[in-house]
């Protein structure tokens, strides 16, 4: 399981850091597209994203919710069970919550 800060990524500006390794940004680009969907539905249940898992050999797209427990994103595939949580998305710029509330 990934358990991962957003912030850990993002330089001052709130973008991701230019100068962190390919393998990081790729992360940090993937985590900004589950943060996007799941902030994008606002939703407890698990849904679809479009996302494809980026574990070597695996086709599936991954699943998205907001944690019941804290305030964290999950997400997760449903064919080879990558999975993690994000936290610290809340005011980044992917965080599509506070359009989602102005509805």
């Amino acid at each position: 399981m990934y358990i991962t800060n957003m912030l850990h990524f993002l330089d001052e500006k709130g973008n991701i850091h230019a100068e962190i390794p390919r393998e990081s940004r790729e992360m940090a680009a993937f985590l900004a597209l589950v943060v996007d969907a799941s902030t994008g539905m606002i939703s407890h249940e698990y849904n679809a994203t479009g996302i494809r898992c980026f574990e070597e050999g695996c086709t599936e797209n991954v699943v998205v919710r907001l944690s019941d427990v804290r305030d964290e994103i999950e997400w997760l595939c449903p064919e080879c069970h990558n999975e993690g949580r994000i936290s610290h998305w809340q005011g980044t710029r992917w965080d599509n919550s506070a359009t989602i509330k102005k509805r």
